[in-house]
């Protein structure tokens, strides 16, 4: 059974592996520690996990976002969507996507966006099940 919660500081260490399938790269856990540690208490920030059997298998970030356009309701930033390479095609992406989704419509924000790297031909297939691909965006990013 799938179980989706909030990141707990415990559950760094496994986070920072995933994240190591994630960006092909070491995390450095000092500032990982700091980074978490400036958030935790940040309600704009929500890191979700998604657990099997207590190991964490799964996670995402969503970041609310005020916006002063329109009717100026905010929006949600997702970052670092990641499933473990030995549980993916279970449904975890889905439950993980769904849930920041929920908390995202109870914040009261009219969108989410994201961006995903052009590799990820699997994961995109999930996210068109889910809806998001009615409208044609492109998604740019720059490393600094």
């Amino acid at each position: 059974m799938i179980t989706i919660r909030t990141i707990a500081f415990d559950d760094l260490p496994d986070l920072a592996r995933l994240y190591e399938d994630l960006i092909n790269r070491k995390t450095e856990y000092t500032a990982m520690v700091d980074t978490f540690n400036a958030i935790k208490n940040n309600d704009q920030y929500i890191i979700l996990g998604a657990f099997y059997e207590e190991k964490l298998v799964g996670s995402l970030m969503g970041v609310i976002c005020y916006d002063l356009a329109g009717d100026c309701k905010p929006f949600m930033v997702i970052e670092n969507v990641i499933v473990s390479t030995e549980a993916r095609r279970q449904g975890i992406g889905r439950k993980l996507m769904l849930a920041i989704e929920e908390l995202a419509r109870g914040r009261g924000c009219y969108y989410l966006i994201f961006v995903s790297g052009g590799h990820r031909k699997e994961a995109h297939l999930l996210y068109e099940a889910l809806g998001f691909k009615d409208e044609q965006v492109e998604g740019f990013r720059k490393h600094l």
